[in-house]
């Protein structure tokens, strides 16, 4: 029995029939936003009707892979998307005639969550996320650094000038971050180079007060902003992308080093495209150690040449022969 529900479970056409009520489970939700498609309205009742048969379809799978590991059903929760869409479902089950209606109608937007589930690409995305967040801490933590120091230069640059941008570390932080966005802020930069009573409406006048006082700043603003933007933008922003990146990588080797076991296990033996990937890795590994190895022989290289720069740069003793005066130069040179 346990094999008939695992040959249905994995059989394309099931995947297909879920992947599918995924997809008109989210567009219900979305077409529920209408006034016309309201639960009170005739079309909201029916469109009711097909989300609770679409709620059932997902019971009705999650028993499926239950019964599928046969006496082992706690089995089922060892898979974390096996878990994620699991709560997704008791989530829409909770009742809706409470003071909180509103608040459970908006928890069944999370059955268009499913999709990451239902396709490995987004769950292969999710888990490089997830394997990132440790690194992007560390690269969090110096664009924050990098936004304080700046906000905190800005604010005793810019203060008096611009009291509304840079009137405090809260108004510098915040100016920064549309600064970061690319959004504005040559607003931001003509304003401290030609000074604000050029740029200042008359509702900004009034909002700054008495505590402005117009200074231009014709070269320290262009290089204040522009350093940020390159830094900020050019530098910090790659780093994310790069993390990112390296975990996609690292969740891509994983996947497949699962996939391999898996076939091994039910199979006795992998693919050829376990073999083509395994493969792979070894050519990267054996890659990275021969850049290892050259990185270490150029630095050898360049210290042995050093070596002999410094020994020929030694002046000859007198009466003695030019080889005598530089022995370690020679003793180098045969090595």
């Amino acid at each position: 029995m346990a094999a008939f529900l695992n040959r249905i479970v994995e059989s394309t056409v099931f995947n297909r029939l879920v992947l599918g009520a995924i997809f008109l489970a989210a567009i219900l939700i979305g077409v529920e936003t209408f006034p016309q498609f309201a639960p009170s309205a005739p079309l909201g009742k029916a469109i009711l009707a097909a989300q609770d048969a679409i709620l059932w379809l997902f019971v009705a799978e999650a028993l499926l892979k239950m019964g599928a590991h046969g006496k082992r059903p706690w089995a089922y929760f060892r898979d974390p998307w096996n878990v994620f869409d699991f709560i997704i479902i008791w989530v829409c089950f909770l009742p809706l005639h409470t003071d909180y209606v509103a608040v459970f109608r908006m928890a069944r937007v999370l059955r268009a969550l499913r999709l990451v589930s239902a396709l490995p690409q987004l769950q292969l995305l999710v888990t490089a996320l997830l394997r990132s967040i440790p690194s992007l801490t560390y690269v969090g933590t110096l664009l924050s650094l990098h936004f304080y120091v700046y906000a905190v230069v800005g604010t005793f640059l810019f203060r008096e000038n611009d009291p509304l941008h840079f009137g405090n570390l809260w108004n510098s932080s915040l100016t920064l971050f549309q600064v970061l966005t690319m959004e504005g802020w040559p607003e931001f930069l003509r304003i401290q180079m030609h000074g604000s009573e050029l740029f200042y409406s008359e509702e900004q006048i009034e909002l700054s007060g008495a505590a402005r006082s117009a200074t231009a700043w014709p070269l320290v603003a262009p290089a204040y902003f522009v350093s940020f933007i390159l830094v900020g933008t050019m530098i910090v922003m790659n780093l994310f992308t790069g993390v990112i990146v390296q975990g996609l990588e690292d969740a891509e080797h994983e996947v497949a080093k699962d996939t391999r076991e898996e076939n091994e296990r039910t199979m006795g033996r992998i693919t050829v495209g376990d073999e083509v990937s395994l493969l792979r890795e070894r050519l990267e590994r054996i890659s990275r150690r021969m850049h290892l190895l050259l990185s270490e022989q150029a630095e050898e290289l360049r210290q042995t040449c050093d070596e002999v720069e410094i020994g020929s740069d030694r002046p000859t003793l007198p009466g003695s022969p030019p080889d005598a005066a530089i022995p370690e130069v020679t003793a180098a040179t045969n090595s």
